[in-house]
């Protein structure tokens, strides 16, 4: 039997980059699966590609700093297939600024989908974990949930608050076997990494092969690039691990960027 068979899981910002992979992942380990993504269209494509490859999805619409959005979010997975196995709180932004000139906006943004993203999904999901008396949650955290970099104040705040978030969950949710941990990798080229390569060359006044070499893969073993099929096995290990020796864990996946 696959590791997830007939388990349900939510994963957010899954309609593209590392959540999609993801959302296949589980997909592939026998596991029903809806994508949350602020975009329905882009979900339920995503779920589509899914089902044609023999798994079973579903899209559905989500703002996860938006509370009234996630309590029916969840719900309609929870109406649909009856249970809530694991949620993976992957959905995140980046904005890059100096702190100094960093605007409240952005920075509330950032946190907001970060931060409240991962304490809004918990706690919507956590009532059916807890009345099942079983669940996983996997955070996204990042290699800047252990260290920081210039120009991503906000960024680098929530993803420490999360690893916070899930030690404060690993606690409460040890009583009713629900355990929580956070994978936290390295850059991995998505779009959203994409899109910071230019923006930090700007600010740092250096070309994009620069940044990339001497700022993203700088401190890596090997030079190299995250992948996404590295950051998904180790969602699925820590999503289908059983024992709670293994909560409120980080486990960095970086290439060696960071070592703990």
């Amino acid at each position: 039997m696959s590791r997830f068979q007939d388990q349900v899981v939510i994963v957010t910002g899954a309609a593209s980059g590392i959540g999609r992979e993801i959302a296949h992942g589980f997909a592939r380990e026998g596991a029903r699966v809806a994508i949350a993504d602020l975009n329905l269209e882009a979900a339920r494509t995503a779920a589509a590609k899914i089902s044609d490859a023999g798994g079973i999805a579903m899209g559905i619409a989500m703002d996860v700093s938006d509370e009234a959005a996630v309590n029916a979010g969840v719900e309609a997975v929870h109406a649909a297939w009856g249970r809530i196995d694991v949620l993976v709180s992957n959905a995140g932004i980046q904005i890059v600024h100096p702190v100094v000139s960093f605007p409240y906006a952005d920075w509330r943004k950032v946190l907001a989908v970060h931060l409240d993203g991962a304490f809004l999904t918990t706690r919507a999901c956590l009532k059916h974990m807890y009345a099942a008396n079983s669940g996983a949650i996997v955070y996204m955290g990042s290699v800047h949930s252990k260290l920081a970099s210039p120009l991503k104040a906000a960024y680098v705040a929530a993803k420490h608050g999360i690893v916070g978030l899930a030690r404060a969950v690993a606690k409460e949710g040890a009583a009713h076997n629900v355990r929580a941990n956070v994978v936290c990798p390295g850059f991995v080229r998505t779009p959203l990494v994409e899109k910071q390569i230019p923006e930090q060359a700007r600010e740092l006044g250096i070309s994009e092969e620069e940044v990339v070499k001497n700022v993203m893969l700088k401190d890596t073993v090997d030079g190299e690039f995250t992948t996404l099929e590295d950051v998904t096995e180790a969602v699925l290990f820590l999503a289908g691990t059983k024992t709670k020796a293994l909560t409120g864990q980080s486990l960095v996946v970086s290439h060696g960027w960071f070592m703990q």
